[in-house]
């Protein structure tokens, strides 16, 4: 795959090529007003000129006396820039020529009218000068006296001077264009510093500097938000990492507990001979640890699947207040053990996988039983609120200090030693809980006051399972 042509490189073309249609607009516009300005300049000189001949020619009375008015015509052309004049009669007799002038190959209008028309100017050329030329029909003062006026401007100076310009012009574009293109390359390499140095602090950023932050406020205004961004990801991450560490570290001291107790008791079971009864019992004393190390296992995969969405759900309808009823019959013996009561109150139903639903009720009540007072109840409270269902499982007990309420939930969480397991005795079965519930798309929270502590779960009416998404 082909790389993207780079930021500079593209800001750098674009400014040029926006440069580039500037000037050559501009340089454009410039030569067309100052080829125009010469234009209009010769015309009304040959106007001038045209006009006064006209004049002159008006005080005729036949053509006759032209040779009368030489010195008047020579006159006229006197103060103007070596203009040109010829006159021929209606046969086409010339009657006045300016010496050097052959005006015989100028094409003449088909039609002719009084007066002066621009339509009438021209440009034409011999083979040393240039002309601006007007060609004009006049009367005289007789009815049958009409003349042709041909009226030239040499225009070399001018047009010497437009190229000229026109060179200079183009080649001062072409410079400005270059310059332009160079000067934008140094300003987004200049304006791109500041992402250079985020881009710098962000390649020293490890695993053991994560507490690396960018100070919003020494960027410029557009890379703010990336400075944010950035630090919420370097917040995350190493909120991340101090989780994992902690799971990791967590991981090894639970495995360690089950994994000595196996490696003592079968060290002190080799010490000596013993009889088949010591043997079974010191065997049923590791099935306890073995059974133990497999539900840690267990629980640890099922976390890690539901991290990465692999725990789909079975959709299914399910009587919330029946399988609490069966969960109640199941703890009932240990909860009379404990000298515990369970109470049940309204009625919901909700869609979502029964198996995980079960497991998360489960773990709530068995939690609840084991930090549970004697002789205090067990209150699990079903309810509808806008379509969702509440599920509140309160028992009371020592209150939890509120900065422990948030990470309830975190695995292998410990608040002091009386609530230092879940209820599954690795710390998980909270983390599980949270974790089902939120593949339920519901929340979970937790609260807690003299009164007992509460979790309080909101599962949508209706949720969808994974595999139909």
């Amino acid at each position: 795959m082909r790389q993207p042509t780079s930021l500079t490189l593209r800001l750098t073309l674009l400014f040029s090529a926006v440069a580039t249609v500037v000037l050559l607009t501009f340089g454009w516009i410039i030569e067309r007003s100052i080829e125009e300005h010469f234009e209009m300049q010769d015309i009304n000189e040959l106007k001038v000129i045209a006009q006064t001949v006209e004049q002159s020619l008006a005080t005729l009375r036949t053509h006759h006396d032209l040779s009368q008015i030489k010195q008047r015509l020579d006159d006229i052309l006197v103060g103007h820039h070596g203009p040109l004049l010829s006159i021929s009669d209606a046969a086409g007799k010339t009657l006045y020529n300016s010496p050097g002038a052959d005006f015989s190959r100028i094409p003449l209008p088909s039609s002719h009218a009084d007066g002066l028309s621009q339509n009438n100017i021209q440009k034409w050329s011999d083979s040393k000068h240039h002309y601006r030329v007007l060609v004009q029909q006049v009367n005289g003062n007789s009815s049958d006296a009409s003349y042709t006026v041909i009226v030239a401007v040499a225009i070399d100076f001018h047009l010497q001077f437009i190229k000229t310009f026109r060179y200079t012009l183009w080649l001062m574009i072409v410079c400005g264009i270059i310059i332009m293109a160079l000067m934008s390359w140094i300003a987004v390499r200049q304006g791109h510093r500041p992402l250079h140095r985020i881009v710098e602090q962000i390649s020293q950023t490890s695993a053991n500097e994560l507490n690396t932050r960018l100070d919003p406020e020494t960027v410029p205004a557009e890379l703010a938000e990336l400075a944010l961004s950035f630090n919420e990801l370097l917040q995350r991450m190493e909120e991340a990492f101090t989780r994992l560490s902690n799971f990791s570290a967590d991981i090894a001291h639970e495995l360690r507990t089950p994994v000595t107790n196996l490696m003592t008791q079968t060290q002190v079971a080799l010490s000596q001979a013993r009889s088949a009864d010591e043997y079974q019992e010191i065997l049923y004393s590791n099935m306890e640890e073995y059974e133990r190390m497999a539900q840690m296992i267990g629980d640890m995969l099922f976390l890690a699947k539901a991290d990465n969405d692999l725990n789909p759900l079975n959709a299914e309808t399910i009587d919330l207040k029946s399988e609490l009823r069966n969960l109640f019959d199941y703890y009932e013996a240990w909860a009379e053990e404990c000298h515990v009561s369970l109470a049940l109150e309204g009625d919901a139903h909700v869609q979502g996988d029964r198996l995980m639903l079960r497991r998360a009720l489960s773990n709530l009540i068995a939690n609840a039983v084991r930090h549970t007072p004697p002789e205090r109840c067990v209150a699990v409270t079903l309810s509808y609120t806008d379509g969702d269902v509440n599920i509140v499982v309160h028992n009371p007990g020592t209150p939890i200090p509120a900065e422990h309420l948030p990470k309830l939930f975190d695995r292998f969480y410990r608040t002091d030693p009386s609530r230092q397991r879940s209820g599954d005795g690795a710390g998980l079965g909270l983390a599980i809980v949270k974790s089902i519930i939120e593949a339920h798309n519901g929340t979970i929270v937790a609260s807690s006051d003299k009164e007992g502590t509460a979790f309080s779960i909101t599962l949508p009416g209706f949720v969808r399972a994974s595999s139909e998404e």
